[in-house]
């Protein structure tokens, strides 16, 4: 899943170049699908309709409500430095979640 708080002509046009077949990503989440508040968008994984217990979004800003924190891993927002290995790092986390 794509989850974002971007409009969904933006995130479409994103997901075209990141999986322009559709093989990686099933379905991707955008601003409509968010509930706005005090002028925030806030990302409801509940809407995802996984079991949050074995639920992880990444993102480099938390806005999933509250009460999801613990779903969240913040990662540092990409500049598009071809050289950023963030995600590469991750690897030995999200296996350790995969096994879990």
């Amino acid at each position: 899943f794509a989850f974002t708080t971007a409009k969904q002509d933006y995130a479409k046009k994103v997901l075209d170049v990141l999986d322009p077949k559709r093989k990686l990503i099933r379905h991707c989440f955008s601003q409509q699908d968010c509930l706005c508040a005090g002028g925030c968008y806030w990302k409801d994984l509940s809407l995802l309709g996984t079991d949050l217990a074995k639920t992880v979004a990444m993102d480099y800003t938390i806005q999933g409500f509250p009460a999801q924190d613990a779903n969240w891993i913040t990662v540092p927002r990409w500049r598009g430095d071809p050289r950023d290995e963030e995600l590469l790092r991750l690897i030995p986390l999200l296996g350790q979640l995969c096994q879990a």
